[in-house]
């Protein structure tokens, strides 16, 4: 696992998101952390949007799994939200392997997951406020070769 971090400007986030969406490949599982505002959804949004989303990609907080499937994007994708999820059994109902076998996860609040989870995991953390933004990014060994921000 290789990490690396960048300081920011926060509207750098969607060109960050377009890279790494664009690198995406079927399944892939993207971690996204960070405080309530920290700018999950819009990195998840370019990532969205670099798979050819059109129009703006809704949160998923209440629905708690969005998918996103071709012709609507290039390669199927579930952004999921598990805030509101208060306890591990719940996430057996939302069937998240299943979006790996031709598609990707975005997830947000991946600490709801538990120890469990997937090994190839990217994990994008972000913190900061304002218009100051750091994005660590722990880089698992399935993603080295095709990593997009060098």
């Amino acid at each position: 696992m290789t990490v690396h971090r960048y300081d920011y400007p926060l509207a750098d986030a969607e060109r960050f998101g377009t890279a790494i969406g664009a690198a995406l490949r079927p399944g892939d599982v993207v971690a996204l952390e960070g405080d309530l505002g920290a700018g999950k959804t819009t990195l998840a949004r370019a990532m969205l949007k670099a798979r050819g989303l059109a129009g703006e990609a809704p949160s998923p907080t209440f629905a708690i799994v969005q998918p996103y499937a071709p012709p609507e994007v290039d390669l199927a994708i579930a952004h999921v939200d598990l805030y509101r999820i208060e306890d591990e059994s719940e996430l057996i109902e939302l069937g998240l392997d299943d979006y790996l076998y031709d598609g990707a996860l975005l997830i947000e609040w991946p600490d709801r997951l538990g120890p469990g989870g997937w090994p190839d995991t990217l994990t994008l953390t972000i913190s900061g406020s304002g218009d100051a933004r750091v994005l660590t990014a722990s880089v698992p060994p399935a993603w080295e070769a095709r990593w997009p921000l060098r």
